[in-house]
């Protein structure tokens, strides 16, 4: 049985309105990104138990913080982001969240990967020991424009890395941003290793996101492929089909609902279960 969830924040910045078009939806699960206008991070603690209390009333579960942790410069300071990462994991412990979303970095078009490799691989193993001892599993999405934004680079990432609180998300559409056409090649290279399946596609050329199966992520093929794989996890709406910037995007109700009725329809072309 797949699970679906989404970046409610897409919705509304209020988290009830959220919750609302989610119940409306039928999805029971939220990776949470941001309330009221918040970044996850940067809610103090009252806020942090007003969201649960919101979820739990609605009856929805986080099945992910998305956080914006690795979302920096590899030159900038990892102190700093290390009590960040703390703060996530605490977060992740109060809505019991299982996974943590998290990004390897940006570089800048004169920092080369080669050269930032292994402070990479340092900062990532180091976050890794934060999130195991928190008892939760980082979930590493292929952003565009950080070091891990092409499947080699991922693939460097969780081998060198080898915990098992290290795993991936796979998003499709930022694959197709830096160029990548995901499947077959990087799925195959990093399926093993993936556990999370973020929902958003784009067109090859000029990167315009589009809902699942209009673009050229081949999202039907993957789901086919996981469907066949025995794949039993969480699919997360991300329609990203209004605006998008470095902390994440906005869809508004009427493309989310859009985007996540093109994603089920796919499901149940393939005859695909799901909740």
């Amino acid at each position: 049985m797949w699970t679906l969830s989404g970046f409610a924040d897409e919705i509304d910045d209020d988290l009830e309105r959220q919750c609302s078009l989610l119940d409306q939806l039928g999805i029971r699960f939220i990776e949470f990104r941001s309330a009221w206008g918040v970044n996850v991070l940067d809610l103090d603690d009252e806020q942090v138990a007003r969201a649960r209390d919101i979820l739990w009333a609605h009856g929805i579960q986080a099945s992910s913080i998305g956080s914006p942790i690795g979302k920096v410069n590899i030159t900038d300071d990892f102190d700093a982001h290390l009590a960040r990462m703390d703060r996530a994991v605490w977060v992740a412990q109060q809505l019991r969240a299982p996974f943590i979303r998290v990004f390897s970095f940006f570089l800048t078009p004169d920092q080369r990967p080669e050269d930032h490799r292994d402070e990479v691989v340092r900062r990532m193993a180091a976050l890794a020991q934060r999130a195991e001892a928190g008892g939760v599993v980082m979930l590493h999405e292929n952003e565009k424009g950080i070091f891990g934004d092409v499947p080699e680079r991922v693939f460097d990432i969780v081998t060198a890395v080898n915990s098992p609180a290290l795993r991936l998300a796979w998003d499709a559409a930022n694959y197709v941003q830096v160029g990548v056409v995901p499947f077959p090649e990087a799925y195959e290279l990093l399926r093993p290793y993936t556990d999370y399946i973020q929902i958003k596609d784009a067109k090859l050329g000029t990167g315009e996101v589009v809902v699942a199966g209009a673009g050229d992520g081949r999202v039907p093929d993957t789901i086919r492929a996981l469907a066949a794989d025995g794949f039993d996890g969480f699919f997360s709406m991300e329609p990203h089909l209004s605006s998008a910037h470095h902390l994440g995007g906005f869809s508004g109700p009427e493309n989310f609902t859009r985007a996540t009725e093109a994603f089920t329809a796919l499901l149940d072309a393939e005859q695909i279960s799901y909740r």
